[in-house]
């Protein structure tokens, strides 16, 4: 047959969920025992998940990552803007707290967000775009 099972916000794999009274029958006419479910959490497409943290990367332009701007980023249930400061390096993480995983215990608590910035660089440049680019590293060059 078929059990419905009430799933708690904030599980994770390896908890167990007991279902009173769905086991087996006792001997001899015996009330029916508990059912323990193992809980085992598929992986998410876009979240990394760390207890009660999820990680995600955010995939920033050259030109933002350098002179800085804000960029959108996916939360569990909304899409938050980041604000990525000037010059951030490839591989920053910035943390938004309370945007993670609800506790399994307190579900009004929640785990943080760490986003790490993917820095991507720009394709198929024109010419006058690599001249410039060649003008920046002479000018580097030069200091």
């Amino acid at each position: 047959g078929k059990i419905e099972a009430k799933i708690p916000r904030g599980v994770r794999t390896g908890s167990r969920i007991r279902l009173s009274g769905k086991g087996e029958s006792g001997t001899g006419d015996g009330a029916a025992g508990d059912l323990y479910l193992k809980v085992e959490v598929a992986p998410h497409p876009v979240f990394q998940r760390d207890g009660d943290d999820l990680k995600v990367t955010v995939p920033v332009e050259l030109y933002t990552a350098l002179l800085g701007g804000k960029v959108e980023a996916p939360s569990l249930d909304r899409t938050v803007k980041l604000t990525i400061p000037p010059e951030t390096a490839n591989g920053s993480v910035f943390r938004l707290s309370g945007l993670g995983m609800p506790n399994l215990r307190n579900p009004d608590q929640r785990g943080d967000l760490y986003t790490t910035v993917e820095v991507q660089l720009p394709q198929d440049l024109n010419q006058a775009e690599k001249e410039l680019f060649e003008q920046l590293q002479e000018m580097r060059n030069r200091l």
